[in-house]
């Protein structure tokens, strides 16, 4: 029987408690969502001791459902104001659900604001608090590597704070060990690291040696259903063939041509230096210098779009950047240097900044003139900025609007606060409904409707007109919420939106582990829940519909190649979330105060 761990920063307690009736049949991103909606005050300060941090597994954490190890971090966020779900790989979630955590929620604030603290989570899934002056201000990659060396032999997952976390900047996540025990796994978007430096909270330690597999009601259908899926996802040419080989990345040089792919603050959509950062040249120095192209980012990752850039003399560099991060670096910041960007994201990875907002930050402040497009150095010290906490660093590392209402700059590519991913919402228009209706803010992984509008997965839909927009970004929405409360990657996405035996596999992985009955309406059911939670929370919180809006001057500035604007009306978007209140009301939930 799975517990909660509760975790008391003001008093310094650590509590096992069962998991409530009411959230028994949640997990991952909608267990997380339902915490924060039921005990966090939707008005409260997001670094005050009312705010909560949660960290759920999926359900299929643990087990060896493929690409089922993802975790969700919960909290209301310091840089949107809202409920915020963060998504990332790495062991953590597989370890937690080892040692039968549901999840670890942490709590409070501590007494003495100058210490922090680490978690650590035994076999049995107890936990136990310690004073860790000596990891204060360390980065990332020093303090995973300190707290292995903490528990000798021992065998763990890492999570871990950075110092942009510790300096409480809006713009840092929370980092998460791989497979080979680095922290290069990121839940980057909202701030969540803020949250965690606002706890007192440095890292977290939980084993994984010794613990034993997760039980399932029906081991046989579960394998069965493991089989089914895996052969899905291997069958499909994006997450069979695309994504193992070329990485996230292999899509540079797709969106560049679709004339998306956001150059130099987002002013024209595509980049005459693509090459340089695509997937394809990531792929050829990789190989030269001797590095990693193919692995996943947790055990039981099927896909395998993971890799790592290494420098000339082959030592390790950096995960490979991700296409968000290869563009954010890149494109939008006028860089044509895969060494460029691969110094960028170290940095980040380092201090623990979000690499999409942090692209967004310098090319903000390059278009400000306080940096020229295209210069790396310049960029890299604006990143030294917020390593020293300078009164500049400090803007910087509190993201792109911030930034741009800092040093004067009007086109700020933000929704809710949070800046924009790697498509121009303008020439992709259903990408444009989720960035302005996603409870998340700008957020591509909320309802990636480049299936339809650029891959043709799961049908077609003309990029450049607003029929049909609306519709597609909904139900992605309601499915990605549905698949991270699983814990699957959104990359399955693709299979299940093609190969009906994919989705099957969902429902029958479901059942045969939960032995409760699981079909596609509950699949979308606990979807719709999951924002139901979010959307209200958010309307506690003061979000209006005037929130759900793109940045005004997408609607009349042209970009080229296409030169289209934004053109879904507000009634459309108001339309994309009609499903709540009836969602809500069979849940028996209102909008908390």
């Amino acid at each position: 029987m799975a517990s909660i761990l509760r975790v008391n920063m003001s008093d310094l307690s650590v509590k096992k408690e069962p998991v409530p009736d009411k959230y028994k049949k949640y997990a991952g991103r909608a267990l997380t969502d339902a915490i924060i909606f039921n005990e966090v005050p939707p008005k409260s300060d997001p670094l005050g001791p009312a705010n909560k941090l949660v960290f759920a597994p999926g359900l299929f954490g643990g087990t060896t459902a493929p690409n089922g190890g993802r975790i969700s971090v919960g909290a209301k966020s310091p840089l949107t104001g809202g409920l915020k779900e963060s998504n990332s790989g790495g062991q953590v979630a597989h370890a937690l659900s080892k040692v039968g955590l549901a999840a670890v929620v942490v709590e409070g604030k501590p007494v003495d604001a100058n210490t922090v603290y680490v978690l650590d989570i035994d076999e049995n899934g107890d936990g136990s608090l310690m004073a860790a002056p000596e990891l204060k201000g360390l980065d990332n990659y020093a303090t995973a590597e300190k707290m292995r060396a903490f528990k000798g032999d021992a065998k763990i997952a890492t999570v871990t704070n950075g110092p942009a976390g510790e300096m409480l900047m809006k713009a840092a996540g929370i980092a998460f060990s791989d497979m080979k025990d680095l922290p290069n796994r990121f839940a980057g978007r909202g701030g969540l690291g803020a949250v965690m430096g606002s706890k007192g909270l440095k890292g977290i330690a939980v084993a994984t040696g010794g613990t034993k597999a997760v039980e399932h009601a029906d081991k046989d259908a579960f394998i069965a259903a493991v089989r089914k899926f895996s052969n899905a996802l291997k069958e499909h040419p994006v997450s069979g063939q695309g994504l193992p080989t070329y990485g996230t990345n292999v899509l540079a040089n797709i969106i560049n041509e679709a004339g998306g792919y956001p150059t130099r603050n987002f002013s024209d959509g595509r980049f005459e230096g693509v090459e340089g950062i695509s997937g394809e040249t990531m792929r050829e120095i990789t190989l030269a210098r001797g590095g990693n192209v193919k692995h996943g980012c947790h055990t039981g990752c099927v896909i395998q779009c993971s890799r790592y850039y290494v420098h000339e003399d082959g030592s390790y560099w950096t995960k490979g950047p991700e296409y968000e991060t290869a563009w954010a670096f890149g494109a939008d910041c006028g860089i044509d240097s895969m060494d460029g960007v691969a110094a960028l994201d170290r940095r980040c990875g380092e201090l623990g900044l979000d690499t999409i907002e942090m692209g967004n930050v310098i090319a903000v402040y390059m278009e400000s003139g306080k940096v020229a497009f295209g210069d790396v150095a310049g960029a890299l010290a604006a990143l030294e900025e917020c390593a020293k906490g300078t009164e500049t660093g400090k803007i910087l590392g509190n993201g792109a609007e911030a930034t741009g209402n800092a040093f004067g700059v009007t086109r700020i590519p933000v929704v809710k606060h949070q800046a924009m991913p790697a498509y121009d919402p303008r020439p992709i228009q259903g990408i444009g409904v989720t960035y302005a209706t996603s409870t998340q803010g700008a957020d591509h992984t909320a309802g990636y409707s480049i299936t339809a509008n650029v891959l043709g997965v799961g049908g077609t839909v003309d990029p450049l007109k607003s029929e049909g927009q609306a519709a597609l970004s909904q139900g992605l929405q309601i499915a990605t919420a549905m698949l991270d409360s699983f814990g699957l990657c959104i990359f399955v996405a693709f299979p299940v939106l093609d190969i009906p035996a994919a989705f099957e596999a969902i429902f029958e992985m479901a059942s045969a582990h939960t032995g409760d009955t699981w079909d596609a309406d509950a699949l979308m059911k606990l979807g719709r829940e999951a924002i139901a939670f979010e959307r209200l929370f958010n309307e506690g919180a003061g979000f209006t519909a005037a929130d759900d809006r793109i940045p005004a001057y997408m609607l009349t500035e042209k970009l080229p190649p296409h030169g289209s604007v934004f053109t879904v009306t507000d009634a459309e978007l108001d339309s994309v979330h009609d499903f709540v209140a009836a969602t809500a009301a069979e849940m028996g939930i209102t909008k908390p105060e």
